[in-house]
Order: C-alpha cells, then structure tokens, then sequence
C-alpha cells in the first residue's frame, strides 16, 4: 500500500506519496512560510497527487516536523503551526497520520539509505551494534539518536540544538559575545549552525575587522532571498576574504559540536551530519577544519577519532525515512 510522507522544515515543505519499495512516485515541494496552516499545504498535495493515491483512499501518513512533538502534537520551532495528527486526518481524510520530530525521521533514513548516499568526513571503524549520533544544520539545528534495542535501532528524538553554545577558542568566545549582544539572550548551538547562523558568523567577522566587507557582496546578500547561500558559494570559490573565513569557522563549530555528540552518547555505530547545508559545503567541511574540530576532545580524542563521521547526501534522507516510519508504524 502506498504511504504519504512528508519532510517539514522552517523553509520548505516536501511532500511525497511512496511505494512499499520505497519508490517516490510523487513529490511536491512547498514555501513553508506560504501557508498558514499546515492542514493547508496537505490539502494541496492531496489535491495533486490524486492519481497515486487512488488505490489507497485513506493512506497512511508520516510527517516528519522540525519542533518537539508530544502526544502526537507538534508545535512548529520557526513556523506559526501548531499541529494535532488526529485533527490533521480527520481535517483532510487521511488515515493513521503519526507526527515525528524532523531529526526522527532523518535518523531512520541513516538505516534505509543505501552506501552511495554517504560521503565520508571522517574515517573510522563503526561498531554494528553501537550508538549512532545524527545531526544537520538547515533553518534550524537538528540532532537525534539510534541505539539498538532487542536487535533493532530505535530513535531516540532530541532538541539538543537549542543547548547552549560553548565557545572553545577565542575567535569562538568573540563569536559568543557578538550574538549575545545582537540577540539579547543566551546563544544555542542553533544560532550558529544554521543558515542564519552563517550569516551570523560573517556579521561577526566583518564587525571584528577581519578584513573588509566588499561592496559587491554587501550588495548581493542584500539582495538575495537567502544571504547564506551568497556566503557559502562565495566561500567555496574562495573568492572573497570574509565569507571564506565565515564557512571555515562555521565548519569548526560544527565539527566541534559532531563531537560532543559522539562522546555525550559514546556514538561507536558512527556520526551523521545530514540537513540541507552540509551536502552543498562538502568540500568546506572535507577540508580539514571540521575533522580536526571534532578530534579535539582532550583526553578523550583517541576515542572520538576512532568513530567516523559520514554525510548524508541524498536530499530526500528525511521523506524517505518518514516513508519508512509510515510502513513500520
């Protein structure tokens, strides 16, 4: 029986119908911030992918959200939703429709993707039956994990983004006091890693006076829909000082932070960085800033330099392991 799925972030919105082998056979992508409901964008879909879903009349849904969700209630982190899964299917016609945090179903697809949708960070020896520590930067910062019970891996969702930003240079430390000024507030690991968060990072760099910002890129951030991307591509061509600077200290914290996971949970089955920006950084992170960052544990850094670290490059990671808690569920 086919089952809907969905992939729910603070930017966009994927949805998908998916066969029992796991096949999209049809998928939409929405403007999240369009809607004001979230009943509204799954009316849409139902609309247009009528056709797959005529031999399943009220399918099975999985929709994987980016917020806590508890009793199958989700309160959107950077959306105005506040989502009920039982009101959700009645609203709409669907059948058993269960909500999961976005990093749930993300983790799940660590254990359905195949090996070619995987880029090595970090080389290591997993342990088969080990923990396993999953994170992603996108809008927000994502982080979940698998451990294995009675023979199979349950996830284990998590909110660890939000916990508090721990500066350990002093590059870093200045990092940490220019966004406690700009916010007003205690400063996440989120507010780093994520796409407003490489912005932040440029914001700093420029303020510090690490060189001067060019008018022409002032100019196309101003301009652009989403000013990290401007950061990143310029960052990876390495033809402006600031924004090449930017995405080797973002990718510092984020290795900092893979390995602060792999040691809070001893993650020997590995360490996964999916969400939407580290596919399109690849070559920034594989560029050494990010594995030495995570090695860098004291004492303790013979054992995390022991777990390895992959990407996860297949964009569809999330719907297709919201797909595949749908089947189990």
């Amino acid at each position: 029986m086919n089952v809907l799925c969905g992939d729910i972030g603070g930017t966009k919105a994927l949805c998908a119908v998916v066969d029992d082998a796991g096949a999209v056979l049809v998928e939409h992508r929405y403007d999240s911030r369009a809607y004001p409901r979230f009943d509204d964008i799954v009316r849409a879909f139902l609309a247009e992918a009528s056709g797959a879903l005529a031999a399943s009349p009220q399918p099975s849904a999985c929709f994987a959200i980016a917020g806590p969700v508890a009793e199958n209630r989700c309160k959107a982190t950077n959306l105005p939703w506040e989502i009920d899964g039982a009101a959700l299917a009645a609203a709409t016609g669907l059948g058993r429709t269960t909500l999961v945090n976005d990093f749930h179903a993300q983790a799940m697809a660590v254990l359905v993707l195949p090996p070619g949708d995987f880029a090595t960070l970090h080389p290591g020896v997993a342990d088969p039956d080990g923990p396993i520590a999953v994170l992603g930067a996108g809008t927000g910062l994502g982080e979940a994990f698998l451990s294995k019970v009675g023979g199979s891996y349950q996830v284990l969702a998590s909110e660890g983004g939000h916990t508090d930003f721990a500066p350990t240079t002093e590059r870093q430390i200045g990092l940490l006091r220019h966004l406690r000024r700009t916010l007003g507030k205690r400063v996440s690991y989120e507010r780093v890693l994520s796409g407003r968060g490489i912005v932040s990072v440029y914001e700093f760099l420029r303020d510090s006076g690490h060189a001067p910002e060019v008018e022409a890129v002032r100019t196309e951030m101003h301009d652009a829909p989403h000013p990290a991307a401007v950061v990143t591509r310029r960052g990876l061509a390495r033809d402006d000082a600031l924004c090449e600077a930017a995405l080797e200290l973002f990718c510092e914290v984020y290795g900092q932070e893979a390995g602060n996971l792999a040691l809070q949970i001893l993650a020997t089955g590995g360490v996964y960085v999916c969400g939407g920006i580290a596919p399109q950084i690849l070559p920034a992170l594989a560029a050494g800033g990010f594995a030495r960052a995570y090695c860098d544990k004291g004492r303790l850094s013979p054992i995390v330099a022991a777990i390895p670290v992959r990407v996860v490059t297949n964009a569809r990671s999330g719907l297709l392991g919201a797909a595949a808690l749908a089947r189990r569920l």
